[in-house]
Protein backbone atom coordinates (compact mmCIF):
# COMPACT_ATOMS: atom_id res chain seq x y z
CA UNK A 1 0.00 0.00 0.00
CA UNK A 2 1.15 3.08 -1.14
CA UNK A 3 0.47 7.12 0.05
CA UNK A 4 1.26 10.41 -2.00
CA UNK A 5 4.46 10.60 0.41
CA UNK A 6 5.78 7.33 -1.39
CA UNK A 7 5.24 9.05 -4.50
CA UNK A 8 7.17 12.26 -3.70
CA UNK A 9 9.73 9.64 -2.54
CA UNK A 10 9.29 8.04 -5.94
CA UNK A 11 9.91 11.28 -7.45
CA UNK A 12 13.10 12.47 -5.72
CA UNK A 13 14.52 8.72 -6.15
CA UNK A 14 13.79 9.58 -9.69
CA UNK A 15 15.61 13.16 -9.93
CA UNK A 16 18.19 12.58 -7.40
CA UNK A 17 19.13 8.93 -6.71
CA UNK A 18 21.86 10.23 -4.71
CA UNK A 19 19.82 11.81 -1.74
CA UNK A 20 18.94 9.40 1.01
CA UNK A 21 15.54 10.46 1.78
CA UNK A 22 13.82 8.50 4.56
CA UNK A 23 14.00 11.23 6.51
CA UNK A 24 11.59 13.05 4.86
CA UNK A 25 9.25 9.76 4.56
CA UNK A 26 8.97 9.84 8.17
CA UNK A 27 8.67 13.86 8.94
CA UNK A 28 6.61 14.24 5.74
CA UNK A 29 3.99 11.65 6.93
CA UNK A 30 3.99 13.17 11.20
CA UNK A 31 3.61 16.93 9.52
CA UNK A 32 0.40 15.67 7.49
CA UNK A 33 -0.81 13.49 10.53
CA UNK A 34 -0.54 16.35 12.88
CA UNK A 35 -2.34 18.74 9.95
CA UNK A 36 -5.58 16.30 9.62
CA UNK A 37 -5.64 15.28 13.41
CA UNK A 38 -4.99 19.08 13.79
CA UNK A 39 -7.63 19.99 11.67
CA UNK A 40 -10.35 17.46 12.85
CA UNK A 41 -9.40 18.31 16.44
CA UNK A 42 -10.11 21.84 15.88
CA UNK A 43 -13.51 21.00 14.74
CA UNK A 44 -14.36 19.39 17.45
CA UNK A 45 -13.03 22.22 19.75
CA UNK A 46 -15.84 25.08 17.32
CA UNK A 47 -18.55 23.48 18.52
CA UNK A 48 -18.14 24.72 21.98
CA UNK A 49 -17.11 28.42 20.75
CA UNK A 50 -13.41 27.64 21.25
CA UNK A 51 -10.33 27.31 18.53
CA UNK A 52 -7.66 25.19 19.33
CA UNK A 53 -5.41 27.99 20.97
CA UNK A 54 -8.14 28.96 23.52
CA UNK A 55 -8.24 24.98 24.52
CA UNK A 56 -4.91 25.19 25.38
CA UNK A 57 -5.36 27.74 27.86
CA UNK A 58 -8.50 25.76 29.11
CA UNK A 59 -7.14 22.56 29.26
CA UNK A 60 -3.47 23.63 30.62
CA UNK A 61 -5.64 25.17 33.98
CA UNK A 62 -8.19 22.26 34.01
CA UNK A 63 -5.09 19.81 34.10
CA UNK A 64 -3.41 21.58 36.67
CA UNK A 65 -6.15 20.65 39.89
CA UNK A 66 -8.06 22.49 42.16
CA UNK A 67 -8.12 25.58 41.95
CA UNK A 68 -7.58 25.50 38.40
CA UNK A 69 -5.51 28.51 38.61
CA UNK A 70 -1.95 29.64 37.53
CA UNK A 71 -0.24 32.56 37.27
CA UNK A 72 0.39 33.94 33.43
CA UNK A 73 3.65 33.12 33.83
CA UNK A 74 3.69 29.68 34.76
CA UNK A 75 0.43 29.16 32.03
CA UNK A 76 2.80 30.63 29.25
CA UNK A 77 5.27 28.36 30.35
CA UNK A 78 3.58 25.29 30.26
CA UNK A 79 2.07 26.27 26.66
CA UNK A 80 5.15 27.00 25.70
CA UNK A 81 4.30 30.47 24.55
CA UNK A 82 5.45 33.72 24.72
CA UNK A 83 3.77 35.80 27.57
CA UNK A 84 2.42 38.06 25.17
CA UNK A 85 1.34 35.50 23.49
CA UNK A 86 -0.43 34.17 26.51
CA UNK A 87 -2.16 37.38 27.34
CA UNK A 88 -4.16 37.79 24.17
CA UNK A 89 -5.43 33.92 24.54
CA UNK A 90 -5.85 35.44 28.29
CA UNK A 91 -8.13 38.49 27.20
CA UNK A 92 -9.99 36.94 24.76
CA UNK A 93 -10.68 33.85 27.10
CA UNK A 94 -11.58 36.27 29.84
CA UNK A 95 -14.22 38.42 27.73
CA UNK A 96 -15.63 34.96 27.07
CA UNK A 97 -16.05 34.68 31.25
CA UNK A 98 -14.10 31.33 30.36
CA UNK A 99 -11.20 32.44 32.65
CA UNK A 100 -10.97 35.52 35.42
CA UNK A 101 -7.65 37.22 36.72
CA UNK A 102 -7.22 37.94 40.24
CA UNK A 103 -4.33 39.40 42.19
CA UNK A 104 -2.37 37.06 44.02
CA UNK A 105 -2.42 37.31 47.52
CA UNK A 106 1.10 36.14 47.63
CA UNK A 107 2.56 38.32 45.41
CA UNK A 108 1.52 42.07 45.48
CA UNK A 109 2.37 42.28 41.64
CA UNK A 110 1.21 39.50 40.70
CA UNK A 111 -2.20 37.83 39.35
CA UNK A 112 -3.22 34.82 38.94
CA UNK A 113 -6.15 33.20 36.10
CA UNK A 114 -8.68 30.63 37.16
CA UNK A 115 -11.21 28.47 35.37
CA UNK A 116 -14.64 29.91 35.66
CA UNK A 117 -16.92 27.05 36.19
CA UNK A 118 -18.35 27.82 32.73
CA UNK A 119 -14.24 27.53 31.48
CA UNK A 120 -14.12 24.57 33.44
CA UNK A 121 -17.49 22.67 31.71
CA UNK A 122 -15.79 24.03 28.38
CA UNK A 123 -12.72 22.04 28.94
CA UNK A 124 -14.25 19.14 30.38
CA UNK A 125 -16.38 18.68 27.28
CA UNK A 126 -13.86 20.05 24.64
CA UNK A 127 -11.26 17.34 25.80
CA UNK A 128 -13.95 14.31 25.72
CA UNK A 129 -14.70 15.53 22.33
CA UNK A 130 -11.43 16.11 21.33
CA UNK A 131 -10.04 12.66 22.18
CA UNK A 132 -13.21 10.94 20.71
CA UNK A 133 -12.17 12.48 17.18
CA UNK A 134 -8.86 11.54 18.02
CA UNK A 135 -9.50 8.08 18.91
CA UNK A 136 -11.55 7.73 15.85
CA UNK A 137 -8.61 9.00 13.80
CA UNK A 138 -6.46 5.84 15.29
CA UNK A 139 -9.40 3.06 15.13
CA UNK A 140 -8.26 1.53 12.74
CA UNK A 141 -4.78 0.50 14.01
CA UNK A 142 -5.06 -2.57 16.46
CA UNK A 143 -3.98 -1.17 20.36
CA UNK A 144 -0.70 -2.99 19.80
CA UNK A 145 0.29 -0.93 16.80
CA UNK A 146 -0.87 2.24 18.52
CA UNK A 147 1.18 1.34 21.47
CA UNK A 148 4.14 0.95 19.62
CA UNK A 149 3.82 4.20 17.17
CA UNK A 150 3.42 5.84 20.42
CA UNK A 151 6.40 4.81 22.08
CA UNK A 152 8.94 5.37 18.69
CA UNK A 153 6.81 8.84 18.32
CA UNK A 154 7.94 9.08 22.27
CA UNK A 155 11.45 8.20 21.08
CA UNK A 156 11.63 10.37 18.17
CA UNK A 157 11.00 13.04 20.74
CA UNK A 158 13.33 11.79 23.46
CA UNK A 159 15.98 11.67 21.19
CA UNK A 160 15.58 15.76 20.04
Amino acid sequence: MTDDIDRILAQWAGERPDLDTEAMGVFGRIYRLARLAGDATERAYAGFGIARADFDVLATLRRSGAPFQLSPGALAASMMLSTGGTTARLDRLEKADLVARSPDPNDRRGILVRLTPEGRAIADEAVTAGLAEQQRLLAHLPAEERAQLSALLRDLLNGL
